[in-house]
């Protein structure tokens, strides 16, 4: 792992046997905290087969130049701009333009959310109208805001949403709108959707079940009508750090009325994009060609559908 700063993380990681790589001009700093590196990044890039890029927003750009230099494939996060990689990604939408390609980047949390429903569905829609109601910051981000009030995030329509899943599904006639909420916990997403044929109610509670990334939870049947019981089920349930990786679709929420469906999910921004950027490993290295595979071995490997077998009814 690269770090670039000693923190708590560092320090933890030490203690953990995992191997730190740290620029060469803070090797010293390290050491005088108590941590001795493995090497250098330059050195990790060199012997690495796929990198990660989990830095803060925009310094994939820079770490990307090393990248090239080393001829080495890596995989983005959804705060770089699209321009970083040969493609945007979401599983379920696009597996198959991941394909031998060598810089992909994986969309952010609610657009991966969004579109794990999107393209769900039998075909594609006529519209998608989102209100995303965004936590203001993860819990160890003490500087963001806003700490008592609701903040209008997208002054203009559509939100960067919008734009973000259209860089996956080219042409998708979607608007979004976002607010910001003072938690640390999960985003909610109010989706309405015009259809292109007129599904029931079931069948599309069945299509979201089939695609291996939804979960439906009934409030009426569960009492779980908040993201801090999300939180706590995610936790009784043995997920670390609380970790769901899965859409909580509230089943109660879904309706259909003549084409248009309408839904409310929640979205763990900290933990739904894990299967993506382990799906696309699978495309980026040639492992396998068929994106439904690849989902039940990240599943497996998550423990993802722990959480609907646990409760006995979800729909």
């Amino acid at each position: 792992m690269a770090k670039y700063s000693v923190d708590y993380s560092a320090l933890l990681a030490s203690k953990m046997g995992i191997k730190l790589f740290v620029p060469a001009e803070k090797v010293r700093e390290f050491r005088e905290r108590g941590i001795e590196p493995e090497g250098t990044i330059e050195e990790l890039i060199e012997e690495a087969e796929l990198i990660y890029d989990a830095s803060p927003g925009k310094m994939g750009v820079k770490n990307k130049e090393l990248y090239v230099r080393f001829k080495k494939p890596a995989i983005f996060q959804g705060g770089e701009p699209p321009e970083v990689a040969e493609v945007s990604y979401s599983t379920l939408c696009n597996y198959k333009d991941a394909l031998g390609r060598r810089y992909v980047r994986v969309v952010s949390c609610n657009t991966t959310g969004l579109l794990r429903v999107i393209c769900s569905l039998e075909e594609p829609p006529r519209s998608v109208f989102a209100v995303i109601i965004r936590r203001a910051s993860d819990p160890r981000e003490d500087l963001r805001g806003p700490v008592n009030s609701l903040l209008i995030e997208s002054k203009r329509i559509p939100s960067h949403h919008a734009e973000d899943a259209k860089t996956v599904v080219k042409e998708l006639p979607i608007t979004t709108v976002a607010i910001v909420a003072p938690t640390t916990l999960m985003h909610v997403q109010v989706l309405r959707i015009e259809l292109r044929s007129r599904n029931t109610r079931e069948e599309i509670m069945t299509l979201l079940q089939k695609s291996g990334r939804v979960v439906l939870i009934d409030p009426d049947v569960t009492s779980i009508d908040t993201t801090g019981k999300l939180v706590e089920l995610a936790r009784d349930a043995g997920r670390p750090r609380y970790d769901i990786y899965e859409n909580i679709v509230f089943s109660t929420t879904i309706s259909v009325e003549e084409s248009t469906a309408t839904l409310v999910q929640a979205i763990h921004q900290e933990a739904i994009v894990i299967p993506e950027n382990i799906d696309v490993a699978y495309a980026i290295l040639n492992l396998e060609t068929d994106p439904f595979k690849v989902v039940e071995k990240t599943n497996k490997a998550l423990g993802i559908g722990m959480i609907e077998r646990l409760l006995w009814r979800s729909g």
